[in-house]
């Protein structure tokens, strides 16, 4: 019998309202890496990524262990480059796949972080839950529950060297003032499970009033959050439908029958999906025997799969 390894990551968002750099959750939608010994380097996937090993996963791999030798099977529901950290939960794979071969220690947050350049999302699909990334340190609590994500995902890329490249070297000292007052109050909110708290404190003046020509049409569903609530609740869909997320049961209609117009007379379908719920477990990893895996299937949020979950 080879010796193989398999390894689920979750999606995870950042950036959450004011937490720029530093707010991230996990979301339910997941990555799945298997690695087997193989005859020589081959990688395997239905997905649009390199074949080479300057495919995100195995760089990682690498960084750990040599790819050679190895054959690697990538699957996915995470979309590729839509903002739900595909690229760090290729790079976690990678790095615990490895990690769980070799049978050798290793800082994997640290190592994630310095391969994607930033620790919001790689801590997220590492740790699951909510983090705060403070001082090279993640912190990590539950999602309340009654709270799902709603994912609006454009059809565009805007790549995130871009995105950077827009952002002020510095910002006026009210819109820092704003961004800790609403970074408290969100933080607060989803710690308590207080939603109007969450939606009061999902307000950011430090990077998305600087990209909002990046990215016009989701600036314009924030711009009209409110009013897209306000629509929802007169339909009877769960309320506070919008591109961050909404409270409600789950198994309650979905918000797709709660056609909202937007000024200008363009409307709106938002989808909630009880996959992308952030009440989400972090990365886990288990061996396994060469096999053919299964393939991958929409999980419900906190249902990875079953083995020893490894942390940095």
């Amino acid at each position: 019998m080879s010796a193989a390894v398999s390894v689920r990551v979750p999606a995870s968002s950042a950036n959450l309202g004011p937490g720029f750099d530093c707010f991230a959750a996990a979301l339910g939608l997941f990555l799945e890496l298997d690695v087997s010994e193989a005859d020589r380097f081959e990688l395997v996937s239905e997905l649009d990524v390199p074949r080479e090993r300057s495919n995100l996963a195995v760089a990682a791999f690498e960084r750990l262990r040599p790819a050679e030798g190895h054959r690697f099977e990538i699957r996915s529901q995470i979309p590729l480059s839509g903002g739900l950290g595909s690229s760090a939960a290729a790079v976690v794979a990678g790095l615990l796949a490895a990690q769980r071969l070799s049978g050798a220690p290793a800082e994997v947050l640290e190592l994630a972080t310095e391969l994607e350049g930033h620790p919001d999302n790689v801590a997220a699909a590492l740790l699951g839950g909510v983090v705060v990334c403070a001082d090279g340190e993640p912190h990590r609590f539950e999602m309340p529950e009654g709270v799902e994500a709603l994912l609006v995902v454009p059809q565009g890329a805007v790549q995130t060297a871009r995105a950077r490249a827009v952002l002020p070297a510095q910002v006026p000292l009210a819109d820092a003032v704003y961004n800790t007052a609403h970074g408290a109050l969100l933080m607060l909110g989803l710690a308590t499970g207080e939603h109007q708290l969450v939606a009061r404190g999902l307000g950011d003046r430090l990077h998305q009033p600087y990209r909002a020509h990046l990215y016009p049409r989701s600036a314009e569903l924030v711009a009209h959050a409110a009013a897209l609530a306000r629509s929802a609740r007169r339909s009877r869909a769960p309320g506070r439908p919008c591109s961050c997320g909404s409270s409600g049961p789950r198994g309650s209609p979905s918000p797709r029958r709660s056609v909202s117009t937007l000024p200008g007379g363009r409307r709106c379908w938002p989808r909630r999906s009880s996959a992308a719920a952030p009440r989400c477990a972090g990365a886990r990893s288990s061996s396994a025997p060469l096999r053919r895996p299964a393939r991958a299937s929409r999980s419900t949020a906190g249902g990875a799969r079953r083995g020893s979950r490894r942390r940095a």
